[in-house]
């Protein structure tokens, strides 16, 4: 699904609000059953601002799903494929052959990124344990889809968590969105434009989004959803750890 091409967001408040709106009418078309199965999960940092939005605006609970991007050695910003929790890795096998990269290039790329994700994961479930996806409809929302490896890996761990049916949504996405992200029933993405390089290209302000501000919106989405802020387990039988 995609909308006009020559929209620019503010930021990423104003791209998860526009997006949103876009969702609302996905979400009336469900069973009603269905939209209580619903859960948000952000894509950590930059999508979590958009994913927090866009949970508020479904009345839906909101979490994050941590992966990381795998960059080329030679070109840190071109994903050659994404990690994930619970051991997921994806990997891009026609750009890994185009550019020549060993696997030895992969394995001390994916050592670094594997680092983080794990300090990221401690960092952002501190005291919570992430929702049950089990039989639940898993909403990944991330700032943009670029190369879509992220977004794959995203759908990937979701699967391996029970999610019954995943879509995966971002305010802008390149022409091949919906061929590139693997492992989703449906790629929505509000804006497609044909010149498409770049997703800060379409933000006013694309400024890096804190830890902390992720930390605050996942904070206010579990007091919105009677969570609360305390270090305990605010969901009850909503949560289970991942193994």
């Amino acid at each position: 699904m995609s909308g006009g091409k020559g929209t620019v967001f503010n930021d990423r408040v104003d791209a998860g609000r526009q997006l949103a709106a876009q969702l609302k009418p996905w979400m009336t078309e469900l069973p009603t059953d269905a939209r209580a199965n619903v859960i948000v999960l952000g894509l950590p940092r930059g999508g979590v601002p958009v994913a927090a939005e866009v949970a508020a605006a479904l009345d839906a609970p909101l979490d994050v799903i941590v992966v990381r991007k795998l960059g080329m050695p030679f070109h840190p910003e071109v994903a050659m494929g994404a990690i994930g929790e619970d051991g997921v890795r994806v990997l891009d096998r026609d750009l890994i052959g185009w550019g020549g990269i060993t696997a030895a290039q992969i394995a001390s790329v994916e050592r670094d990124e594997r680092a983080t994700l794990e300090a990221r994961v401690a960092r952002f479930r501190s005291g919570f344990e992430p929702l049950d996806l089990s039989g639940r409809i898993a909403l990944i929302i991330d700032d943009g889809i670029a190369t879509g490896a992220t977004a794959s890996a995203a759908c990937t761990v979701a699967r391996a968590l029970g999610a019954s049916r995943v879509i995966v949504a971002a305010p802008v996405g390149g022409p091949e969105a919906e061929r590139q992200v693997q492992g989703a029933n449906e790629v929505i993405c509000l804006i497609q434009p044909p010149g498409f390089y770049a997703v800060g290209a379409h933000y006013r302000d694309f400024s890096q989004t804190r830890e902390g501000e992720v930390l605050e919106l996942l904070d206010d989405a579990r007091k919105r959803t009677g969570g609360g802020s305390s270090t305990r387990n605010p969901w009850g039988s909503e949560f289970r750890r991942l193994s």
